[in-house]
């Protein structure tokens, strides 16, 4: 259903005589294009108005045209057997639910595999010994904070990457425009004390409430993609500086923190038991992705539909 269509069906559901001022306007566009003087023995101006405002009709070269007519056809025939007029009248775009392929299920599953390294100190050191294979040579060349900026350079680059790819940006602009449009329909009708349009609406918010799932399920995606790539880095940096007082595998030195103004150690809790060494990368993690996000022109939040 295009979205002329449900901007039609949204108009007819909350007031029935608009289906008449439709019709109307639909026998005096002949060759596509409709002036008030044609209609205005037969519209009221706020029907006039309504349909301009909608976006149903717009400006034309001597007049006003129809943006789909038949779109606006469409949207004025019966769709069940009483004839009543079908749709969730919305004026946003149902989105296409989301779908996991294969491929993200098994990341998924690997993903919180990964997890057990945090508890279980043989799968914690077969994992850091892979990446200690990309990250251990650097290690020994360069200071531990230089190290940990090229892991964070590395993360926020793919995530960047991960997230532009994977995530369908303009379906997550309908996912958010169409509650917005519910929510507005539903303030109008409130306004209008139309019970029988709140009704409706309120019907079909409750079908929309699996667009929640399916935005979660959207954003999440990458995500899953992103911590398959980091975790197996983080548990690396912790079998580096020594997990829960073990011995570190590299000559860590310490590290001047600013404003505090002295030298720790790599595992000294920073920000209550927070280390040293995560608040540095956390820190070096957004810098990067946001000079990444800018750099690359991507653009990290929902486009309107």
């Amino acid at each position: 259903m295009s979205k002329v269509e449900r901007k039609v069906r949204s108009l007819v559901a909350e007031d029935d005589e608009m289906r008449e001022a439709l019709e109307v306007v639909l026998e005096h566009a002949a060759d596509g294009e409709v002036k008030w003087v044609d209609v205005r023995e037969e519209l009221t101006s706020g029907q006039w108005g309504r349909l301009i405002e909608k976006g149903i009709l717009v400006d034309g070269e001597s007049g006003f045209a129809l943006t789909d007519r038949e779109a606006i056809e469409a949207a004025l025939e019966p769709t069940d057997a009483s004839g009543a007029v079908g749709g969730s009248g919305g004026d946003a775009e149902t989105p296409e639910e989301s779908s996991w392929s294969k491929w993200d299920k098994l990341a998924g599953l690997v993903t919180v595999g990964f997890f057990v390294g945090y508890a279980w100190a043989p799968v914690r050191s077969i994992i850091a010994g892979v990446v200690d294979l990309v990250f251990g040579p650097l290690a020994e060349i360069v200071p531990f904070y230089v190290v940990i900026m090229v892991v964070a350079l590395a993360t926020g680059l793919y995530s960047t990457l991960l997230r532009a790819g994977i995530m369908d940006m303009e379906k997550m602009g309908q996912y958010q425009d169409r509650m917005k449009d519910i929510q507005q329909r539903r303030k109008e009708a409130k306004e209008r004390d139309d019970q029988e349009a709140l009704d409706r609406i309120q019907e079909e918010q409750m079908e929309a409430m699996g667009d929640q799932l399916g935005m979660f399920k959207e954003q999440f995606r990458p995500m899953v993609w992103i911590m398959f790539l980091t975790i197996p880095a983080f548990l690396w940096m912790y079998w580096v500086v020594g997990y829960r007082g073990s011995e570190a595998h590299y000559e860590l030195g310490e590290i001047v923190v600013p404003i505090v103004g002295q030298s720790l150690s790599w595992t000294e809790p920073l920000v209550g038991p927070i280390q040293i060494w995560i608040v540095w990368y956390f820190l070096c993690s957004m810098a990067f992705t946001q000079l990444i996000q800018k750099s690359l022109n991507i653009q990290m939040s929902p486009t309107s539909a």
